[in-house]
């Protein structure tokens, strides 16, 4: 019986297991962690976002640069079958108001419960071992020269131990949530093997404003959302970004969905330029006319603060920004004032660390694989999940991209292994 090591427990690794096991082949998959899908539970905390469902090529869009190449992977197993397979582990889905796609009861725990179930007792063949607080050192990576067979070097809490096996999945993560294990550890060994990989970069990630907050602001409204506003942006190539929608104000900046949408275009601004402004409309739903004509209407006796509630609903969060960045010459100079309503300059001077990312950019280039994921210099080895050069918002594109990738994967060592000699 073929043998293969799935290095990772999250949902890329896991989804190759299941495609390998399924097909009857031995799976033992290693993880640094106490326990498998660490990242997954972290990301159903506040409800699980499965998925998408808008229209297939809006959801393929969602990668960027990258949308060749998963596109490829979505079209084996996009949105749709995401929904079919949760519904196969008995967990039913719905579609929320923003189109993204949960389980009915909104937690990742049962959804892995099944899961893993499944993987350790499947209906035929055998079930996959796993071999938990396993740290793959880096060592002993390539074929060893007496064996056809691929051996890796473990650290585990009893020393160090080596493994060997036909093929290798190697499901890393990426660079973010290192507490969770995906600290990135990997990528200059394999860049050592001469493997072509991207560095590593926050995705889906908070940004510092320029100047910071004043300490007003900062102590009233970390944490606050601001809701019902758009962002625009254009890039210094003349990319443009505009979308509504809301994000929250942080102790020294911005994060949050509306955020993370615009994020890899504001982060490599910011390390071409040193810094990137966006446009923040605060009344996306008005226009400029109608927002110059509240602003102008007389306001008698009535503060310019309690003018602005009463005419255009500006308070909070919202009317605390304006005192922020206008001048008192601004905020009492209508034209400007209105101006600003509609297109308040934010200047962003630094992005958040990579650990306190959602998601990273970087990894192994797809330039570096087959189309079945493996490596071109490493033969046998294949690469998934989000340790791949490939970034997307929040929504559902993550994991879908990840569970995408790790069953094109597993179905590429099946083909390698069915291409061995007996």
């Amino acid at each position: 019986m073929k043998k293969v090591m799935v290095v990772g427990g999250g949902p890329a690794g896991l989804m190759a297991a299941e495609v390998l096991s399924g097909a009857g082949v031995a799976v033992h998959l290693y993880d640094a962690m106490p326990s498998v899908g660490r990242k997954f539970l972290l990301a159903g905390k506040g409800g699980l976002n499965l998925t998408h469902s808008e229209p297939f090529e809006g959801f393929a869009s969602r990668y960027g640069a990258r949308r060749a190449q998963v596109e490829a992977l979505l079209r084996d197993f996009g949105p749709t079958q995401v929904r079919a397979w949760a519904k196969e582990l008995g967990v039913e889905t719905f579609v929320g108001t923003s189109g993204r796609v949960f389980p009915v009861d909104m937690k990742a725990a049962p959804l892995l419960r099944a899961w893993l179930h499944r993987l350790r007792h499947p209906p035929d063949g055998p079930g996959v071992q796993f071999h938990m607080r396993h740290r793959w050192t880096g060592g002993s990576a390539g074929r060893s020269e007496d064996i056809p067979a691929l051996t890796l070097a473990f650290d585990n809490p009893q020393g160090q131990v080596q493994a060997r096996s036909d093929a290798v999945v190697l499901a890393l993560g990426g660079g973010s949530w290192a507490r969770l294990g995906s600290d990135g550890a990997w990528l200059p060994w394999l860049q050592a093997l001469g493997v072509a990989v991207a560095p590593l970069l926050p995705a889906n990630c908070g940004f510092d404003v320029q100047g910071g907050w004043s300490a007003y602001f900062s102590s009233r409204f970390a944490g606050q959302p601001f809701k019902s506003v758009a962002l625009s942006f254009t890039t210094s190539q003349g990319v443009r970004f505009a979308r509504k929608g809301e994000f929250v104000a942080t102790a020294t900046g911005v994060e949050g969905s509306l955020i993370y949408a615009a994020a890899s275009l504001l982060r490599d601004q910011i390390m071409a330029l040193g810094t990137a402004t966006f446009d923040l409309d605060l009344l996306p739903d008005l226009s400029p006319e109608r927002v110059l004509a509240e602003v102008r209407h007389p306001r008698g006796s009535r503060s310019l603060s309690s003018h602005l509630k009463s005419r255009l609903g500006i308070e909070g969060i919202k009317a605390a920004l304006l005192h922020e960045r206008l001048t008192k010459d601004q905020l009492h100079d209508p034209a400007q004032l209105a101006a600003a309503l509609k297109a308040l300059p934010i200047t962003l001077a630094a992005v958040r660390p990579l650990d306190e990312a959602i998601s990273s950019a970087g990894g192994v280039r797809f330039e570096a694989l087959n189309q079945d994921l493996m490596l071109t210099q490493w033969p046998g080895v294949f690469c998934a999940g989000e340790m791949l050069d490939w970034e997307a918002p929040t929504g559902g594109y993550l994991l879908t991209a990840c569970l995408a990738s790790g069953r094109r994967a597993g179905q590429g060592v099946l083909a390698y292994l069915g291409a061995m000699p007996t």
